[in-house]
């Protein structure tokens, strides 16, 4: 979680910005074996290849639409795709309903009579079915020799080619160039020096490459105590990855233009199971474009202040209050907070929590659930005085749910994580009054009593400095269980919503005269969670959507967070163990006028040629921007995933299918809310078994051939042993493997 607040300072006739940085690294504990807890790389197979008549096992199979049967050194794969019931080389595949499109499943066969398995449930009601089948996974096979290229989909951020373009010099400076191996504790600590150049323009350009296991790490990049930059890593395999993302850093102009010191914490274990080290590379060009936009004057951090200590920032939160005291100037013309949070360890996925009440629904059974609500908070407060909040977007690491989900395509956001704004120019009698004043920065979930009651976990007092319209949020809670012949626990189902308004407003002193300042906020917040199979099965059905407005600057953003989540696992009494999901999530996020953060439109300034990276070819590309593009004044940014995979575990080794599709649209507004929109950029692809299989993308009229293939192979790794599969998915501690498979569950 972080925070940072902007403020334009009147200077005699001179406007000046005060902007504040703040870092909070993670909710919830905060050791390193905790931190990443997830699925271990795996090993896709292709959905082609034969093996010989003699050798193919009989039997009928209850599958759906993708399937792993192997036999002796062989492997055979079936495809369905029509038919409810089909036969593929001797093999009799049925389905309970009609095979859905795009969802991957792999069979485990275990060296055993199949008998023992009829009863596990494999997810989405199909089951493994037969009479006798020797299967052995995992035959090698020849994949390709280059490292998979992972990528993000999101707004092109364009950077002029050549070392000069018609507005000055366009210069690239060396940041880092650092492995990042047995890290915890040990960042990287380098020194920048500002270019021989003016410029009001800096893109970021970080390349990450590694091979081995590993799992996803969070990255924090500070300039001296601010943090600029918050990343995730994606899993490597044993043939490699690479990944590159470009950022746009105009935002903290005001830090580049002085020398700094550069902290980038990426905090890896290394040992010998886990052998992936983290290669990065990071590189600044800095260069002019006209009408660039005002950006802040001085940048102060809301952070622990460790910089000194060559250490990284961040809070800790809840073990730490993330709080600053500052005197400001008495001539700030407005102010402005960004918030990130971003749940690790048991808050990883907080959108799947329970009811504290509910915690020990399944404990008999799949374990202790985690608790707090599915709902959370980021609170920022000025003296203890809510000034506003931020509702998370439900950010999806690339080892989140299912790897298989997430290769090569990440989740929404998941290499560059976004903040959120808010506008406090409304308390700016009381923050210049010469005194010191506090900004903290809180995270609430909602307790309950049990009885369809609840109320948030942190609260504030009434007293309320300026003019404050807070009521409490409406909190509606209800949950169910069901039992099942034994008299166990079988389902529970919860539903939460919350919804809230804020409005704070006052005059301010300008040197127009005075003007009425204002920041409004309207959130709603719905949840569905239910759990079935004594805990093995959920679905979770989320949205948050929210409009926030300031005065008299002319801001606002309107978004939106869909997400559906359908997951479940099995064991085995062999020990092996299955996790089955598909998801369907989405962001809109449109903002109108001026914004603290870049809202992509700025790419669009640079006309001369530039260049962009496009995954799939081995060098960026080279574009120009037609020079006839309007002056926007905001964008509409828009885009959803869909996605199923499997994972699979088995002795020491793991596998995985996964398919994934992204529609990303981005568009420059022009003139207010309903003025013309201008498509700028758009890209549909679709990847398999780490293969993109389909890839469109179109940048202001110009259509890119991104090379695609068919599905291929990944690598194969080592099962964490020991560790419960509710903690694998983040959903509690849980029982271990072996206590689930002792139990028959």
């Amino acid at each position: 979680m972080q925070g940072k607040l902007t403020a334009e300072v009147q200077e005699t006739s001179e406007r000046k910005d005060l902007r504040l940085g703040a870092g909070v690294s993670r909710v919830g504990p905060s050791q390193p074996h905790l931190r990443r807890r997830r699925h271990p790389s795996f090993t896709t197979f292709p959905i082609r290849s034969r093996i010989p008549k003699a050798l193919r096992p009989a039997g009928t199979y209850v599958v759906q639409q993708h399937a792993l049967l192997t036999a002796s050194s062989y492997r055979l794969t079936c495809r369905i795709t029509l038919s409810c019931s089909h036969e593929v080389n001797g093999i009799h595949i049925l389905s309970r309903r009609p095979f859905s499109h795009g969802f991957v499943l792999m069979l485990l066969i275990l060296s055993r009579r199949l008998t023992d398995l009829e009863a596990a449930r494999l997810g989405y009601g199909y089951k493994l079915e037969g009479q006798s089948l020797l299967a052995i996974v995992a035959s090698s096979a020849t994949s390709a020799a280059s490292p998979l290229v992972d990528f993000q989909v999101y707004e092109p951020v364009l950077t002029p080619s050549g070392t000069s373009d018609q507005y000055g010099c366009v210069y690239t400076e060396l940041l880092m160039d650092h492995v990042f191996g047995f890290s915890y504790g040990m960042p990287f600590v380098g020194d920048y020096t500002p270019p021989p150049c003016n410029f009001n323009r800096v893109t970021m350009n970080f390349t990450v490459t590694s091979k081995g296991r590993q799992f996803d790490r969070l990255g924090l990049m500070y300039l001296g105590d601010i943090e600029v930059f918050r990343t995730s890593t994606a899993e490597p395999t044993a043939k490699g990855i690479v990944w590159t993302y470009i950022k746009e850093m105009d935002q903290y102009n005001s830090l580049w233009e002085t020398k700094q010191k550069i902290i980038f914490d990426l905090g890896n274990l290394i040992d010998s199971t886990y052998t992936g080290s983290f290669n990065t590379t990071l590189t600044a060009t800095f260069f002019t474009v006209p009408d660039s936009r005002a950006t802040a004057d001085t940048i102060l951090p809301i952070s622990s202040r460790q910089s000194s200590s060559n250490m990284p920032s961040a809070f800790s939160v809840p073990s730490q209050n993330a709080s600053v005291t500052y005197t400001f100037p008495r001539n700030i013309q407005r102010a402005v907070v960004s918030l990130s949070a971003c749940g690790q360890s048991t808050e990883e996925f907080w959108y799947t929590n329970t009811l504290n009440s509910r915690v020990n629904t399944f404990e008999s059974t799949a374990g202790t659930l985690y608790g707090n609500s599915p709902f959370r908070e980021v609170r920022l407060l000025i003296d203890a005085l809510l000034a506003g909040v931020s509702w998370p977007f439900p950010i999806i690491f690339t080892g989140g749910i299912v790897p298989g989900l997430w290769r090569p395509i990440v989740g929404i956001d998941a290499f560059d994580l976004r903040e959120h704004e808010i506008d406090i120019t409304p308390w700016l009698p009381l923050l210049c009054d010469g005194s010191s004043h506090t900004l903290e920065i809180r995270v609430a979930g909602l307790d309950d009593d049990g009885s369809d009651q609840a109320t948030l976990t942190e609260t504030v007092g009434s007293y309320w400095v300026p003019n404050i319209t807070a009521p409490p949020p409406n909190i509606q809670i209800s949950s169910s269980t069901t039992l099942n012949s034994a008299g166990e626990n079988q389902t529970l189902v919860y539903d939460t919503v919350v919804a809230r308004f804020l409005s704070i407003s006052s005059n301010i002193r300008t040197s127009q005269g005075p003007q009425l300042a204002s920041w409004n906020q309207s959130l709603v917040y719905t949840n569905h969670n239910a759990l079935t199979d004594q805990g093995l099965t959920q679905v979770t059905n989320q949205n948050t959507t929210g409009f926030d407005a300031a005065s008299p600057i002319g801001y606002g953003n309107i978004y939106s967070y869909p997400l559906i989540v359908d997951s479940s696992f099995a064991t085995f009494p062999s020990g092996a163990f299955s996790i089955n999901a598909s998801l369907s999530r989405g962001l809109e996020f449109n903002v109108l006028g001026t914004s603290v953060f870049s809202s992509g439109i700025q790419s669009f300034d640079v006309t001369s040629p530039a260049i962009i990276p496009v995954p799939g070819r081995p060098q960026p590309q080279t574009v120009t921007v037609p020079p006839s593009l309007p002056k926007f004044s905001g964008s509409i940014l828009s885009t959803t995933q869909t996605g199923s995979a499997a994972y699979l575990s088995a002795g020491n080794a793991s596998y995985s299918f996964g398919s994934t599709e992204q529609d990303f649209d981005f568009k420059g507004l022009e003139l207010g809310p309903e003025g013309p929109k201008f498509e700028l950029y758009n890209r549909h692809v679709k990847a398999v078994n780490s293969t993109v299989t389909e890839d469109e993308q179109i940048l202001v009229g110009r259509r890119f051939q991104v090379p695609t293939g068919q599905a291929g192979l990944q690598d194969q790794s080592q099962v964490l042993e020991g560790i419960s599969i509710r903690a694998l998915l983040g959903r509690g501690p849980g029982k271990t493997k072996a206590q689930l498979a002792g139990m028959g569950v």
